[in-house]
């Protein structure tokens, strides 16, 4: 794990884009014929989206998913896909082809393994992007979520149904080897308690904090 620190989340958020947006550019210079962009949901990446999305690549050539998603059709304010296509896929970046992680069916399990397939073209993952809770999760990979235990497992599962105490809805998630497989991987947080427990998260097993599932080898982002 490699931690950077920054005086402020509005520094913080310009050089993650910067960086972001130059290893897309370096990806698609190279023999690379698509790039595929994992994206988390939540309000914090909102900032690093505004100035992505504006950049001059070619987006045409970019395959954008999320990490997670909230069981919920895109019109609800808590879907995450909204959030992405008001934030991200707009301007310049309108021309990325998104990869859905929701279907218009009752329970997520109706959907796995077509959700399922139609990711697997764009795996391993190019770049990841993720967020972490300060209960320590990442994606929807929660402590004490009812099928964590599945999605931390080195099955070949890619999506994995979650539900979880205090998660209002069902979700699903991107499984632990798939996100770990990723080329390159940025984790942004903010705030004291989330660096303390980013920090407490490095000496406990992975079921009590996921989000060790993916540290080896990415980069963290940190503003107060």
């Amino acid at each position: 794990m490699n931690l950077k620190e920054y005086p402020d989340s509005e520094m913080m958020m310009l050089d993650v884009a910067d960086a972001l947006a130059s290893e897309i550019n370096s990806h698609l210079l190279s023999d690379d014929e698509r790039v595929s962009f994992c994206v988390p949901g939540g309000t914090t990446p909102g900032p690093i989206f505004d100035v992505l999305s504006a950049q001059s690549l070619d987006w045409d050539r970019v395959s954008v998913f999320l990490s997670d998603e909230r069981w919920l059709p895109e019109d609800n304010p808590r879907s995450n896909t909204r959030l992405i296509r008001e934030r991200l896929l707009t301007d310049k970046a309108a021309a990325a082809h998104l990869v859905p992680l929701y279907a218009p069916v009752e329970t997520p399990e109706e959907a796995i393994e077509s959700l399922s397939e139609s990711l697997r073209p764009h795996l391993p993952i190019t770049i990841l992007l993720l967020g972490m809770g300060a209960d320590m999760h990442t994606a929807s990979l929660f402590p004490g979520a009812d099928r964590l235990e599945d999605a931390l497992s080195d099955s070949r599962a890619v999506l994995m149904p979650m539900r979880a105490p205090g998660a209002e809805e069902p979700r699903v998630t991107l499984t632990a080897p798939v996100l770990s497989a990723a080329v390159s991987t940025h984790i942004v947080i903010t705030g004291d308690a989330k660096r303390a427990a980013l920090e407490r998260a490095q000496s406990l097993p992975v079921s009590e904090a996921p989000v060790r599932a993916v540290l080896n080898g990415a980069t963290v982002h940190w503003a107060p």
